[in-house]
Protein backbone atom coordinates (compact mmCIF):
# COMPACT_ATOMS: atom_id res chain seq x y z
CA UNK A 1 0.00 0.00 0.00
CA UNK A 2 1.50 3.50 -0.68
CA UNK A 3 2.12 5.80 1.86
CA UNK A 4 -0.18 8.05 0.55
CA UNK A 5 -2.65 5.87 1.41
CA UNK A 6 -1.52 5.61 4.83
CA UNK A 7 -2.35 7.67 8.36
CA UNK A 8 0.50 8.00 10.33
CA UNK A 9 -0.15 11.06 12.57
CA UNK A 10 -1.28 11.05 15.88
CA UNK A 11 -3.17 14.32 14.94
CA UNK A 12 -5.10 12.48 12.30
CA UNK A 13 -6.00 9.47 14.05
CA UNK A 14 -7.47 11.53 16.85
CA UNK A 15 -9.50 13.76 13.94
CA UNK A 16 -11.16 10.32 13.27
CA UNK A 17 -11.80 9.13 16.48
CA UNK A 18 -13.29 12.50 17.96
CA UNK A 19 -15.45 13.41 14.23
CA UNK A 20 -15.78 10.74 12.80
CA UNK A 21 -18.58 7.86 13.41
CA UNK A 22 -17.61 3.93 13.70
CA UNK A 23 -19.00 0.39 13.00
CA UNK A 24 -18.13 -2.77 14.93
CA UNK A 25 -18.07 -6.70 15.19
CA UNK A 26 -16.48 -9.22 17.24
CA UNK A 27 -13.02 -8.91 15.33
CA UNK A 28 -12.56 -5.22 14.39
CA UNK A 29 -13.67 -1.68 15.15
CA UNK A 30 -13.92 0.83 12.27
CA UNK A 31 -14.17 4.71 12.29
CA UNK A 32 -14.66 6.94 9.51
CA UNK A 33 -14.59 10.25 8.52
CA UNK A 34 -15.30 12.09 4.89
CA UNK A 35 -12.58 14.37 3.78
CA UNK A 36 -13.63 15.62 0.89
CA UNK A 37 -10.53 17.36 -0.28
CA UNK A 38 -8.84 13.89 -0.80
CA UNK A 39 -9.43 11.72 -3.65
CA UNK A 40 -8.51 8.36 -2.47
CA UNK A 41 -8.68 6.53 0.97
CA UNK A 42 -6.41 6.71 3.90
CA UNK A 43 -6.22 4.01 5.95
CA UNK A 44 -4.83 3.95 9.76
CA UNK A 45 -4.03 0.83 11.78
CA UNK A 46 -4.19 0.05 15.16
CA UNK A 47 -3.15 -3.37 17.10
CA UNK A 48 -2.48 -3.72 20.50
CA UNK A 49 0.32 -5.57 22.45
CA UNK A 50 -2.73 -7.27 23.75
CA UNK A 51 -3.20 -8.88 20.58
CA UNK A 52 0.16 -10.95 20.95
CA UNK A 53 3.38 -10.30 20.48
CA UNK A 54 5.12 -8.22 17.42
CA UNK A 55 5.24 -10.71 15.27
CA UNK A 56 1.70 -12.09 15.68
CA UNK A 57 0.61 -7.79 15.69
CA UNK A 58 2.70 -7.46 12.12
CA UNK A 59 0.94 -10.25 10.57
CA UNK A 60 -2.80 -8.93 11.66
CA UNK A 61 -1.73 -5.39 10.07
CA UNK A 62 -0.47 -7.63 6.51
CA UNK A 63 -3.22 -8.90 6.64
CA UNK A 64 -5.60 -5.75 6.77
CA UNK A 65 -3.31 -3.96 4.61
CA UNK A 66 -4.16 -6.81 1.86
CA UNK A 67 -7.72 -7.09 2.56
CA UNK A 68 -7.82 -3.08 1.92
CA UNK A 69 -5.70 -3.60 -1.49
CA UNK A 70 -8.14 -6.04 -2.43
CA UNK A 71 -11.04 -4.47 -1.69
CA UNK A 72 -9.40 -0.78 -3.29
CA UNK A 73 -12.22 -0.38 -6.04
CA UNK A 74 -14.89 -1.20 -4.21
CA UNK A 75 -14.10 0.91 -1.25
CA UNK A 76 -15.58 4.79 -1.44
CA UNK A 77 -12.44 7.08 -1.87
CA UNK A 78 -12.78 10.52 -0.16
CA UNK A 79 -12.89 8.52 3.28
CA UNK A 80 -10.29 8.27 5.94
CA UNK A 81 -10.64 4.79 7.83
CA UNK A 82 -9.09 3.79 11.11
CA UNK A 83 -9.20 0.33 12.12
CA UNK A 84 -8.65 -1.35 15.61
CA UNK A 85 -7.78 -4.85 15.91
CA UNK A 86 -9.76 -6.97 18.94
CA UNK A 87 -8.13 -9.82 20.27
CA UNK A 88 -9.92 -12.91 18.08
CA UNK A 89 -7.93 -11.65 14.95
CA UNK A 90 -4.60 -13.33 16.76
CA UNK A 91 -6.29 -16.64 15.46
CA UNK A 92 -8.24 -15.46 11.90
CA UNK A 93 -6.45 -16.23 9.04
CA UNK A 94 -5.61 -13.89 5.83
CA UNK A 95 -9.58 -14.83 4.54
CA UNK A 96 -11.13 -14.70 7.98
CA UNK A 97 -9.87 -11.30 8.27
CA UNK A 98 -10.74 -9.95 4.69
CA UNK A 99 -14.30 -11.45 6.05
CA UNK A 100 -14.68 -9.40 8.54
CA UNK A 101 -13.21 -6.16 7.49
CA UNK A 102 -15.76 -6.59 4.40
CA UNK A 103 -18.45 -7.38 6.54
CA UNK A 104 -18.28 -3.92 8.92
CA UNK A 105 -17.51 -1.73 5.44
CA UNK A 106 -20.66 -3.25 4.02
CA UNK A 107 -22.96 -2.90 7.22
CA UNK A 108 -21.30 0.69 7.55
CA UNK A 109 -22.44 1.25 3.58
CA UNK A 110 -19.34 2.12 3.02
CA UNK A 111 -18.60 -0.69 0.05
CA UNK A 112 -19.98 -0.72 -3.16
CA UNK A 113 -21.15 -3.89 -4.79
CA UNK A 114 -18.88 -6.00 -6.87
CA UNK A 115 -19.27 -5.06 -10.55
Amino acid sequence: MKKAYRIKKNEDFQKVFKHGESFANRQLVLYYLKKSDQNHFRIGLSVSKKIGPAVVRNQVKRYLRQAFHELEDQIHPHYDYVIIARKPTNQMNFHETKRSLTHVLSRSKLLNKKK
